[in-house]
């Protein structure tokens, strides 16, 4: 407690959630700076601050971060969740912004805060007047798991209250923080920066093209041919996010446009971060603050916060954080993308120095209630009230989690052995134990199969250049391996790179188109996106040619995670569709109530079959296709369960004819992959749990539970062992049984991650048969 202080009734202990310096990022500078402030407010409360990873080395963090999180790892979410109860925190201030946590729209933080016991303050650096379905869900859901949503303007506040339907009383409205530094004539810091005697203008922040800056050196040829003497000042370093994917493209785009317009005398860049000193006396020597951002939908600016805390005179395009600070003549609006207005609004408060040092006054004076020792002030009120709040309700008893209640654990994402695999060809076949073995070569196969991990990978891991560098390399082992001449993919590859046929078979080619549209829908990088889509398109029409039924099931599922992300592209519909009728002709031609299957013999790859029919049924609007697939996925469960409970696959020796014996040896791992991924999508329709229960089966044949009782998985290297014989294990740990571990394992972490209602299409589905007794 603080007894001796201003908040005697304070938390004990106060920990913020979100990033922290030296990371260099706005959340990172807010939740320093507040952290500060409230240490400084409440010396005897313990402030502390939990924080994000993104990037595997993490950061050299001061003492006040006590825990940190790899941001894409869901488990991490759990452990600081623990973390957090085990310390006994009275309470929790998160920094919400979408892009710092894990998941879908960030959904993971839900994860933490669903498990933690005090009292929860979320404060929200966005809020979208029109989020997309997946925003909306976790909002709403963060609303839920918050004792208060703070807010750093009343617009927002508003948009809580129609869009989310947040309840008013839940809504808090605190200011952006701000330093508290002097009024001060800007000529007293010029001389350090070199620009004595000159009129200054300034904008300042992590540069990124949504910033506008281009507009402001439009503008600047009509200023300077006014005030010749104008020096602009763009401070601050690329966006690290826009570095890592455009490096310095948009900062070397300014300086050419202020060349072409003959103004680079005039303007002046300081590429770097700077630290919170040296940026209050930038500011302190700006005769004019400009933020010519173009997205309206701003909500909160720490920059514009600032300048009104140091006193600037300030011009804004009219996102709604500005319309709302700068009202009452505390600065002025001008058009977005208008470089005429904004060069006329400049020159007005540069010729009218009185007018413009009202403004200044008026902006000084409005912002001495946004310094930080206000802002604290205000947090530990918020803080004290929710707990006071707390107390008057029944205390609910405290459980601690059983078994039953935590959702089962999974082993950690490993890529080292993928690594081990792969040379600068592509990935090798086979391994002799865990050599790899050259004497086989390469096959398509396998780097599609490689391609979609870790395309899958990069929503689970820190930021790694080499995740971007493995895709490339099979990303480019597939363009080599296409053939122009007939449309169709190689397949197998000697180590010496010549390619062992003209033409591989049509399940080859269903995989590559499988492993290509995953990575059109999951690629965060626009070039290797468009690599993959001209390939793909290629590609594809040959597919309508072809009379395998599993190259239809590999095309299906890798064209409905295409049309995801291009969803209007009619010809891959076109394609969809005549695939996926073909596809379920055949399972009606050939299915009866005792064998429900496309033919008269189970083979491989078998759940592939039941999870095309379930996406096509689910994105063709066609009730009795998701139906046959859920009825071909449960027979296939059921043959291919033991009585004592465990997966057994279908065995290679010999199969399993209709009216015959089903073949108990070997057992793949593709079959669990298969039927891990089918059993997913079946969940994700139809929401029935059993599906999870099943998924989990089928991936506890990899941890051990199968017919020997033996592990597949290698804890050690990271790699799967090639299938189950009667004899126990083969121990050669080849690509095909790495892969399909790896694609079952970043499947089962997709699926424990927290839900979002996306527009759940089989709460459509239940409703239809509801209500007309039909699947439609």
């Amino acid at each position: 407690m603080n007894p001796g202080g201003l908040y005697p009734e304070s938390p004990n202990t106060i920990a913020l959630i979100g990033n922290h310096s030296p990371r260099r990022c706005g959340i990172a500078t807010f939740t320093t700076d507040l952290l500060e402030a409230l240490s400084i407010e409440a010396s005897e409360t313990d402030c502390w601050a939990v924080v994000m990873n993104d990037v595997p080395e993490g950061y050299f963090y001061p003492t006040q971060v006590c825990f940190e999180l790899n941001y894409k790892d869901l488990a991490d979410y759990r452990l600081a969740a623990d973390f957090l109860n085990m310390n006994q925190v009275d309470a929790v201030c998160v920094q919400h912004e979408f892009g710092i946590f894990g998941g879908n729209h960030g959904s993971h933080i839900l994860e933490m805060l669903h498990a933690l016991r005090m009292p929860v303050v979320t404060a929200l650096h966005t809020v979208l007047g029109e989020p997309d379905p997946g925003q909306e869900a976790v909002l709403e859901k963060l609303g839920r798991v918050s004792d208060r949503l703070v807010v750093m303007s009343h617009r927002a506040k508003e948009i809580l209250k129609e869009v989310y339907g947040i309840p008013p009383e839940k809504i808090a409205f605190i200011h952006h923080g701000i330093p508290d530094v002097p009024f001060v004539d800007p000529n007293y810091y010029k001389d350090q920066f070199g620009v004595e005697g000159r009129k200054v203008i300034l904008t300042f922040g992590l540069l990124s093209p949504g910033k506008g800056i281009e507009h402001m050196i439009d503008a600047l040829p009509q200023i300077v041919s006014r005030h010749p003497e104008t020096a602009y000042i763009v401070l601050g370093a690329t966006h690290p996010n826009v570095k890592s994917e455009e490096g310095e493209a948009y900062r070397l785009s300014l300086q050419r446009r202020a060349r072409d317009r003959g103004v680079e005398r005039h303007l002046i860049f300081h590429n770097r971060f700077v630290a919170l000193k040296e940026l209050c006396e930038f500011l302190g020597a700006a005769d004019i603050f400009v933020t010519p951002y173009l997205n309206r939908e701003q909500i909160v600016s720490g920059t514009l916060a600032y300048a009104l805390g140091a006193g600037k005179a300030v011009i804004s395009t009219p996102h709604w954080y500005a319309e709302e600070m700068l009202n009452d003549g505390r600065g002025r609006i001008v058009p977005f993308e208008d470089s005429n207005t904004l060069a006329a609004e400049v020159i007005d408060l540069l010729d009218n120095e009185v007018g413009r040092h009202a403004m200044r006054k008026r902006a000084y004076t409005f912002s001495r209630n946004m310094i930080w020792k206000e802002v604290a002030r205000r947090y530990l009120e918020l803080f004290i009230e929710i707990k006071n709040e707390r107390e008057q309700r029944p205390r609910a008893a405290f459980h601690a989690k059983t078994l039953e209640a935590i959702p089962p654990e999974l082993p950690q994402l490993k890529l080292e052995y993928l690594n081990l695999l792969t040379d600068d060809v592509g990935i090798l076949q086979h391994a002799k134990f865990i050599v790899p073995d050259r004497c086989h070569g390469y096959c398509t196969d396998d780097n599609a199969r490689a391609l979609i991990v870790v395309m899958m990978a990069q929503d689970l891991l820190p930021e790694d250049d080499e995740l971007v560098a493995l895709a490339c390399r099979y990303l480019s082992f597939l363009h080599h391996a296409f053939n122009e001449d007939n449309g169709r993919f190689r397949n197998f590859m000697g180590y010496d790179r010549r390619w062992l046929e003209e033409e591989g078979t049509e399940d080859c080619h269903g995989r590559a188109i499988w492993g290509l549209g995953l990575a059109v829908a999951m690629s965060k990088s626009e070039s290797l996106t468009a690599a993959a889509l001209n390939l793909f398109k290629q590609a594809l029409s040959v597919m309508i040619e072809f009379q395998s039924p599993r190259a239809w099931a590999f095309g299906l599922v890798g064209i409905h995670a295409y049309l995801k992300r291009f969803g209007g592209d009619s010809e891959v519909r076109r394609v969809r569709e005549t695939l996926a009728h073909q596809l379920f002709e055949l399972y009606r031609c050939n299915a009866s109530d005792d064998w429900p299957w496309i033919e008269e013999t189970v083979t491989y790859a078998n759940g592939k079959i039941p999870q095309a029919l379930l996406l096509s049924g689910r994105w063709l609007h066609q009730g009795d296709m998701i139906e046959a697939g859920l009825h071909c996925l449960e027979w296939l469960v059921r043959i291919q369960a033991d009585p004592k409970g465990h997966f057994v696959p279908i065995g290679n020796h010999g199969w399993f004819a209709r009216n015959g014996q089903r073949a108990r040896f070997d057992q793949q791992p593709i079959e669990a992959q298969n039927m891990i991924e089918a059993c997913v999508d079946a969940y994700k329709i139809t929401r029935d749990e059993k599906w999870l229960v099943e998924a989990r089966r089928c991936f506890d044949w990899f941890l051990g539970r199968n017919d020997r009782n033996i592990l597949l998985y290698d804890y050690r290297t990271g790699g799967c062992c090639d299938g189950l014989t009667s004899d126990g294990a083969n121990q050669n740990q080849g690509a095909e049984s790495t892969l399909a571990w790896l694609l079952s394992l970043v499947n089962l972490y997709f699926l424990s991650a927290p839900e979002e209602a996306i527009g759940d299409p089989a709460i459509v589905w239940k409703r239809d048969l509801n209500s007309k007794g039909e699947h439609v």
